[in-house]
């Protein structure tokens, strides 16, 4: 079952979606679409194809999941089922699942998205990173790597970092990172920074908080109350840069 595009949602509590659209607008450089009940896209320049939605949350603090377009999402569906997943809810062309460890996700229809938005002032918004609790790590490994047939399945670079990266020209992939307590598994989302710092400094302008530094990312708040990070990794190809 080929996946031919991949949507990055950000969940918010619908209280503060105004405040969530006004800030990830401005910093993926896109307008809002026309809402369709909780969910809004965010339309990125002409020529260009939509991968960033908002939805907006009644319970929690939000956070984030993927939408995985298809050819057919019955199809998707089952096989995500056989693969370990829930099935939580079946709607008229589209379902929702949950992983294993209990990442929500959905199965949509493709309508010919093919070409990906640009880098915008050196960052890009490209991955959903899932925070797993330890004794789930492994079983969610398994499962997203059988799951996205034709990703690359690796290692990432630090041995708590496991990557599920989609074929060149989809333009959200998927980190899992084991968490070091059993608490409740969460996701929040990444974009790839040619600059942290710089890239961090304009998310303040904007209304963004530090939270904390790692390795090679940056941990922010969105004015929403979100957690998000920037990272070094290169915003063209989304690897890590090479080390001299």
């Amino acid at each position: 079952m080929t996946i031919h595009w991949t949507y990055a949602f950000i969940d918010r509590p619908t209280e503060v979606l105004s405040a969530t659209e006004e800030f990830w607008t401005a910093v993926t450089d896109t307008r809002l679409s026309a809402r369709r009940g909780e969910f809004i896209t965010l339309l990125p320049v002409e020529g260009t194809d939509a991968c960033v939605k908002v939805q907006g949350v009644d319970s929690g603090p939000g956070g984030a999941h993927l939408d995985f377009a298809v050819d057919d999402v019955g199809e998707f569906a089952a096989a995500a089922v056989r693969a370990g997943a829930g099935m939580v809810a079946e709607h008229e062309g589209w379902a929702v699942l949950r992983s294993p460890a209990g990442q929500l996700f959905c199965a949509v229809p493709w309508h010919g998205e093919s070409v990906r938005p640009p880098v915008v002032r050196g960052s890009r918004l490209d991955q959903v990173c899932v925070d797993v609790p330890p004794s789930s790590y492994d079983a969610e490994v398994a499962f997203w790597s059988e799951v996205l047939v034709g990703w690359a399945s690796v290692p990432g670079s630090l041995p708590e970092f496991h990557v599920v990266s989609p074929p060149a020209g989809l333009p959200v992939r998927v980190l899992l990172q084991r968490l070091g307590t059993d608490q409740p598994l969460s996701a929040h989302l990444d974009l790839a920074c040619a600059d942290i710092a710089a890239t961090r400094a304009e998310h303040e302008r904007l209304g963004a908080t530090f939270v904390a530094a790692g390795t090679h990312w940056t941990v922010m708040r969105d004015p929403a109350g979100g957690t998000y990070c920037l990272t070094g990794r290169d915003p063209e190809t989304g690897g890590l840069p090479s080390r001299s």
